[in-house]
């Protein structure tokens, strides 16, 4: 889902991790609100899919996000004619490539951002390590989350993810295991 309307102007600050080869919310976000985005995905296929179809003022960084900084395997689909892997081992596969993973406040600090204003997380199953950190630390909290819990994973975890993402957002959209978030006033950047 795209976020509700006059949440996001010309001067937001959009960070969409899990590119693949579909930027279509990606090119939404920028079209209907004008505004800064950054896809983030260490794919190979995907920097092949941006260089042949995103508009010029997009920019990829390719890097993981996680919870911590370093090097992480990200292990390939079952179907090879997909593209997301998982850091998590999402789909059980042995074979991965390795890439470059940084939290948050690492690639905020790296694009030279205090903060941001929209999270878009669909990054096969690393969502909860990525949500965990922003959720202990207020000042990385961005007004807006976008998150796709993705499966198979235990029901536990994406409820325990859910359930402490009340405690600061409300869920404002929910689409099987999309989910919309929006930061309350008072907790932490709003």
């Amino acid at each position: 889902f795209l976020p509700v309307d006059n949440s996001l102007d010309e001067d937001s600050i959009c960070y969409l991790a899990g590119v693949g080869e579909d930027i279509s919310f990606d090119v939404a976000v920028m079209e209907r609100f004008a505004c800064k985005v950054i896809g983030v995905d260490p794919t190979p296929r995907a920097a092949l899919y941006v260089a042949d179809h995103a508009p010029t003022s997009y920019k990829l960084v390719p890097v993981g996000l996680g919870g911590t900084n370093g090097v992480a395997r990200f292990y390939g689909p079952r179907n090879p004619e997909h593209v997301s892997h998982s850091m998590t081992g999402l789909q059980g596969t042995a074979n991965y490539f390795e890439a470059d993973v940084v939290t948050l406040e690492t690639l905020m600090r790296s694009q030279g951002h205090s903060h941001i204003d929209l999270l878009k997380l669909d990054i096969e199953g690393a969502q909860h390590a990525v949500l965990n950190d922003l959720l202990d630390k207020p000042s990385l909290r961005p007004r807006i989350v976008c998150v796709e819990f993705d499966q198979p994973e235990p029901i536990r975890t994406t409820y325990r993810s859910v359930r402490r993402m009340l405690t600061h957002y409300d869920l404002l959209a929910l689409d099987g295991f999309n989910m919309l978030f929006r930061l309350r006033t008072g907790d932490g950047r709003a």
